[in-house]
């Protein structure tokens, strides 16, 4: 019985060090997941964001699963909007709704990312 319980915990112990543990959010993703959009909220893409732009929102979407994550890509998001001249605020505010995706911080350059 020790002997199972040993070998269990080994076992579990070797796992471990096999999952490869996961990355953490860069702006270099959040840029890239969301530079279709630009077109689109700057204006100069129609009334609807493009479908690379709404698979770029689903991706970060999906990879800020923890509140790290989220944070972080909150960051990267309002530097992003910064850096971009011409972003028009209700086409921003309003791209997780127009590619149908609920995502936990707002695309703004205004908003605070500690909550």
């Amino acid at each position: 019985m020790k002997g199972a319980v040993i070998s269990m915990l080994v076992l579990v112990a070797s796992v471990q060090f096999m999952v490869k543990p996961a990355e953490a959010i860069t702006c270099g993703d959040v840029d890239s997941d969301l530079f279709a959009c630009v077109p689109y909220l700057t204006g100069k893409g129609g009334d609807d964001p493009p479908p690379q732009c709404c698979a770029g929102v689903i991706k970060l979407k999906n990879s800020a699963v923890s509140v790290a994550d989220k944070q972080a890509a909150c960051k990267c998001v309002k530097a992003a909007a910064c850096r971009i001249s011409g972003i028009d605020d209700a086409a921003a505010s309003s791209l997780p709704a127009k590619c149908n995706v609920q995502i936990d911080f707002p695309i703004s350059k205004d908003f605070n990312c500690a909550k």
